[in-house]
């Protein structure tokens, strides 16, 4: 595949390939027709409140067959297994001819958080389509790209079956490299019942040479530019229960030792941003921004990475919509975010027990023992008071920015906006990229959407009215495609 270099601002960039795109020999109408079916089978997921935890019991289950429907509809042969009742994960298999190496992995999952319809323009389960988007609850995180990456192994099945072909057993045609679709269930929970069971019991189904996965690849609009950023790793999670010790006592005499007043000092010690590290994925974002940028902004992103955090911080609110400024900040330390606290049983009666849980994001270097130690030290004098229980751990993943599959998902990218920049960037959160990390494949947040400047897409994550852009679902469906094809090819 013919591709080549350009200097820009003194750095060497990819530019968009010289062949045809395969997209391209589908034609207007056939993708026209395309965008309305996913759209309509995104509805349908959506449908189903596949909410973790699970509410109501076998809704995960529920969309696994209503993908394996649409499916064998078109001639293949999906499977469905279910670690437990009602947590269903299906599975499907593209054949290459056997010449291309090992598989390629569209990987997404199926269920959803819980969801307050409280404050909500739409219902979050009805799917409405209204104002150009398609409103509800999963429709960004993550079910856009459950039916994307469904859209393309249903579009290359239809490949097969025009040449006369069997798509369960037969290769289809101009694929080397097999494919595989799984969508899996618990995502939302840490993944013990969806692709950590799976990396344990089922491997075949995600042992790949490089899949892609959420969270990547959406537009972002920084100083008059169109990044593309591409997750090529991802913090770590550690998360902690905190027992906060104080003594019983009769609500009347006030105590210093009031175990509400203790854990809300320690929340407010806890929640002390930490110091900033620029860590291998955030230098090459802030490299490539850079490179991008004009002069003054190009400053302000150099100032980022320099050593006066106070600078820092005031060149990343400078730079940046506060919503990007947020993750951004997030992205440059290791973060605790107090999550739950339970405390008192009568108000009348001085709590001698609260407990506090906690959310920590690590920084790659940082490991769980570390973590440990920064909650410790941030305690302070109040350690002694305190129980520190792990409750759940994974480590941070970090894939290399370059290769020939990054290098494909950042050229398609190019290939279809040539104005728009593609770069690596980490997530601040956790996906199941912590699982197939196991099985050594590379999986990267590549989920493409093209957004209209100032579309609130980060916080559309676990929050009100999450809705996702027809126009954005349009523009990504033949970028999937071609990713997929050019990769398998």
């Amino acid at each position: 595949m013919a591709s080549g270099r350009v200097r820009h601002h003194g750095r060497v960039m990819p530019i968009a390939p010289r062949d045809p795109l395969p997209s391209m020999a589908l034609g207007a109408d056939a993708w026209a027709a395309a965008h309305d079916e996913l759209v309509g089978l995104l509805r349908d997921v959506i449908r189903i409140p596949s909410i973790n935890p699970p509410n109501p019991p076998g809704a995960e289950t529920e969309v696994a067959e209503l993908l394996a429907s649409r499916l064998r509809a078109e001639g293949l042969e999906p499977e469905i297994v279910e670690p437990v009742p009602g947590r269903g994960t299906v599975h499907v298999r593209l054949r290459g001819d056997g010449t291309g190496g090992d598989p390629f992995l569209l990987l997404s999952h199926l269920d959803v958080v819980p969801v307050d319809a409280h404050g909500w323009t739409h219902d979050p389960f009805a799917a409405d389509v209204a104002d150009g988007y398609i409103w509800g609850r999963g429709a960004v995180d993550m079910k856009f790209m459950v039916a994307m990456e469904a859209m393309v192994v249903i579009l290359l099945a239809r490949r097969a079956r025009a040449a006369g072909l069997d798509p369960a057993r037969d290769p289809i045609p101009g694929l080397r490299r097999d494919v595989l679709f799984t969508c899996s269930s618990d995502e939302e929970a840490g993944g013990t019942d969806g692709v950590k069971w799976l990396v344990e019991h089922r491997p075949d189904m995600l042992r790949a040479a490089g899949a892609v996965n959420e969270a990547g690849a959406v537009s972002v609009d920084v100083a008059g530019h169109r990044f593309y950023p591409i997750m090529t790793a991802e913090k770590g999670r550690e998360t902690y229960r905190i027992s906060v010790h104080g003594t019983w006592g009769h609500g009347s005499m006030p105590r210093d030792d009031n175990a509400i007043n203790l854990a809300a000092e320690a929340i407010r010690r806890l929640a002390s941003p930490g110091e900033p590290r620029i860590v291998g994925p955030m230098r090459a974002l802030l490299d490539g921004v850079e490179a991008i940028l004009p002069p003054e902004a190009a400053a302000l992103t150099r100032a980022i990475s320099g050593e006066d955090p106070r600078r820092a911080d005031a060149a990343v609110s400078r730079l940046c919509d506060e919503m990007y400024a947020r993750a951004l900040r997030a992205l440059l330390r290791d973060t605790i975010s107090a999550g739950v606290i339970h405390a008192g049983i009568k108000y009348n009666i001085i709590p001698g027990e609260a407990v506090i849980e906690i959310d920590c994001r690590t920084l790659p270097g940082t490991t769980e023992g570390d973590m440990r130690e920064e909650v410790l030290a941030r305690l302070g004098d109040l350690a002694p008071r305190c129980d520190v229980e792990h409750v759940i751990g994974a480590p941070p993943v970090e894939w290399p920015a370059s290769g020939e599959l990054y290098d494909i998902l950042s050229d398609t990218i190019r290939a279809h906006d040539p104005d728009g920049v593609p770069v690596p960037v980490m997530a601040p959160f956790a996906t199941d990229a912590k699982w197939t990390v196991l099985l050594g494949t590379p999986t990267y947040g590549f989920s493409p959407l093209r957004n209209e400047p100032g579309e609130r897409f980060l916080e559309r994550f676990h929050g009100q009215d999450e809705r996702v852009s027809l126009e954005a679902l349009r523009w990504g469906l033949p970028v999937l495609y071609d990713a997929t094809c050019r990769f398998c090819a």
